[in-house]
């Protein structure tokens, strides 16, 4: 029973907040400001977004419904309510983002010498071209599948690209017509580049070329129609770890089965007849709410490959090499530079490779004696794998916690967990009920006559990959406390002992979410005596009830609440007598924002987290996070006025959310000056103003903002 003191009128809905993120993405794509290629980008995403969406959230919701559940969500709609209401903003947005894709992306890339073609557009040479491709390529691979009591309907995988094909055939004097399926076989490129000298970069969609040569693979019979469509599965792992004594087989058991699960949605041509589309839904156990009529490219994220290579510069974002970090530049030992104070890291404006020399180093150090990590999403890459590797052959003791539940990254985390454990390296798979989505690498270190400990800890994964794509942060320290704090979270993490507290660090799901509420409770206490009352929080989801109300409670004593949050946010800000005093901001723009900071005012003595957790009832209930403060004022000074500052001044990426749950452009007057967080980050990168750990001056064309709400201490403990 909710015993709220709130209204679900105040809170909105998880699903289509998150819906209405992805329609800032595709804002991306709609923006002519971006050049051509990244607003292609943006299109791919909305697509790959959607996608997780189906396969998690939608089915999600089918399952609850199906169940019988009868509860609601924050805002009060039941789980029927919530899917009716999520159907009708999908359809909305992929119509949208159709529309775009036909009146304005696909000419434009035409425009620029980057065409797809129909099969009927094509010369007598690239139809020869295509014909040898065919024979050669894709004949081999082609499997097609009768319909019809002898053959039942295949098990589709999950997000494949299929044609259906009606026919008919002749058999003792009469014409029977019958259907079939084709998978186009995943090994091959959904575009085929057709060969040109000229620099034009042209394309046929592949199932155009198998339709095209459907005769072929349908000997004897007349081809009356065929058409593409994809099948969307639920893709949630289901495993009961309390029942499984392997966790890794339970894991690999459960991949397979993600890619036969329940059907969740059917794309298909817009051409094709209903009659044929009935029969698939029927097949699939699907409705007409399940069914998308597409008219376009069906598999979207496919059409990156448009985008990948080194054509066309002059339709991308300006090219940009991260730097070493200047604090790092140089230095060549970077346990002696750790030693002269904390280290903050802002990827992707300085370089991840100053996380990986760290562990390089740390595998060669003849003074270094363990290292313990957690890997969340490793991205397979061979550096970080292969120091922790090299460090068992240097006879360093080496632990790494793997979380094998890391969505979409199963099958991955399992094969580097293998070769690790198969290399000598001691792998252990987390606390039974908790996914483990810390951040932190732990370095002990033989030094003189002591044991010194190194430690990072950090907003984003270890993956060198996505440390050029989304924004993080991370801090290298040797703080004894910190060194403490993260030695008893691995001997939770791998050992058998009970949560004791933390000195320093503070843990989901043992004691995050109480301290939130203390710190936001201190803050509102201060309101109510008059001293300085501030929170921010830059975050990328907020749905905690708790956390919610808090603020709301806070904005009410008169605290002045700044959230940045990139995606999912219940919270209404703006409501009169709620949360008047409360703004949210979104950020889309070239890298995908990921770092989780949050600020408390404290009575002129800012406190600064930053940490991997983000304020979801998983991230503060079901998961073990780790989040730490700035203890360095020179770093505190860099998160506050350099960090936070420059994205609150953002007016042209940022877009504020209403208390309608619409989001519109941050306003700015004719007299403000143009700001883009991200553009300004890479400008402070790589001008040598960045001072070692220190802010850079004030630039001309791009002034920061400062918090203006009281004076720092800015004392280095």
């Amino acid at each position: 029973m909710n015993t709220s003191e709130f209204k679900p009128e105040h809170f909105i809905n998880r699903e289509l907040s998150w819906l209405e993120f992805n329609q800032r993405v595709l804002d991306e794509a709609l923006d002519e400001s971006n050049p051509l290629l990244e607003r292609l980008k943006f299109f791919t995403i909305v697509s790959s977004n959607l996608d997780e969406f189906f396969e998690v959230r939608v089915a999600g919701l089918k399952q609850e419904i199906e169940s019988g559940q009868a509860e609601r969500s924050l805002d009060g709609l039941t789980s029927s309510e919530t899917l009716r209401a999520v159907i009708r903003r999908v359809r909305r947005m992929v119509s949208d983002q159709y529309a775009c894709w036909r009146s304005d992306l696909e000419p434009a890339l035409a425009g620029n010498r980057i065409r797809i073609l129909p099969i009927k557009e094509l010369t007598k040479s690239d139809l020869t071209w295509l014909e040898v491709f065919y024979w050669q390529q894709v004949r081999p691979v082609l499997t097609p599948l009768a319909l019809d009591p002898a053959h039942p309907f295949p098990q589709l995988l999950n997000k494949s690209l299929n044609l259906i094909v009606r026919l008919e055939m002749k058999k003792n004097g009469e014409q029977h017509k019958h259907m079939a399926v084709v998978q186009l076989p995943a090994i091959l490129p959904r575009l085929v580049q057709l060969p040109r000298r000229d620099g034009r970069r042209d394309y046929v969609y592949l199932g155009q070329l198998i339709g095209h040569f459907l005769a072929d693979i349908f000997p004897g019979t007349t081809i009356l129609g065929w058409w593409p469509f994809r099948v969307t599965r639920n893709s949630e792992l289901y495993i009961d770890e309390e029942e499984e004594n392997n966790l890794l087989k339970a894991v690999e058991a459960e991949l397979h089965n993600r890619r036969r699960g329940d059907a969740v949605r059917l794309e298909i041509d817009r051409q094709c007849p209903a009659k044929i589309y009935d029969v698939l839904l029927k097949t699939l156990r699907l409705t007409a709410d399940d069914l998308y009529l597409i008219d376009g490219p069906l598999n979207v994220t496919r059409l990156l490959a448009l985008y990948k290579g080194d054509h066309s510069p002059e339709l991308r974002d300006a090219s940009f090499v991260a730097p070493v970090a200047k604090t790092l530049r140089g230095r060549e030992n970077i346990f002696a530079a750790i030693r002269e104070g904390d280290i903050l890291l802002h990827h992707p404006y300085e370089h991840f490779d100053s996380v990986v020399g760290f562990l390089e180093e740390s595998a060669r150090d003849r003074d270094v004696l363990a290292i313990k990590m957690t890997l969340y999403r490793t991205g397979g890459d061979e550096r970080i794998v292969g120091a922790l590797m090299d460090a068992v052959k240097n006879g360093k003791q080496v632990t790494v916690v793997v979380e094998l539940r890391a969505r979409f990254d199963e099958a991955n985390n399992i094969q580097w967990a293998r070769r690790l454990e198969e290399n000598g390296v001691h792998v252990v798979y987390g606390l039974v009920g908790y996914k483990i989505h810390a951040k932190a690498t732990l370095v002990v270190r033989r030094e003189r006559e002591h044991i010194r400990r190194y430690v990072h800890l950090a907003t984003g994964n270890y993956n060198a990959t996505t440390a050029r794509l989304y924004t993080d942060l991370g801090l290298l320290t040797c703080r004894p406390d910190f060194g403490e704090d993260i030695t008893n979270l691995f001997n939770l993490l791998t050992g058998i002992c009970q949560f004791q507290g933390m000195k320093k660090l503070v843990i989901a799901p043992f004691d995050l979410h109480r301290r939130l509420l203390e710190m936001i409770e201190r803050e509102t206490t201060n309101a109510r005596h008059g001293l300085p009352a501030r929170i921010i929080a830059k975050i990328n989801s907020l749905a905690d009830q708790t956390l919610i109300e808090a603020l709301y409670r806070a904005s009410q004593a008169g605290v002045k609440i700044e959230l940045i949050v990139r995606g999912v946010c219940c919270l209404r800000p703006g409501l009169r007598s709620v949360s008047e005093n409360i703004t949210v901001r979104s950020i889309v723009d070239r890298f995908l924002e990921h770092p989780r900071i949050y600020y408390f005012e404290n009575g002129c003595v800012p406190e600064v987290f930053i940490g991997s957790a983000d304020w979801l009832p998983r991230n503060l209930f079901r998961r073990i996070e780790t989040v730490f403060p700035i203890m360095d004022g020179i770093v505190r000074e860099r998160v506050i006025g350099e960090i936070l500052a420059t994205t609150l001044a953002d007016n042209l990426k940022a877009r504020m959310l209403f208390a309608d749950g619409s989001y519109h452009r941050a306003p700015r007057t004719a007299n403000d000056e143009p700001r883009r967080s991200q553009t300004e980050f890479i400008q402070l990168a790589t001008t040598d103003n960045l001072a070692a750990g220190k802010s850079p001056k004030p630039r001309t064309k791009y002034p920061r903002v400062k918090l203006k709400t009281s004076p720092f201490t800015l004392s280095k403990d």
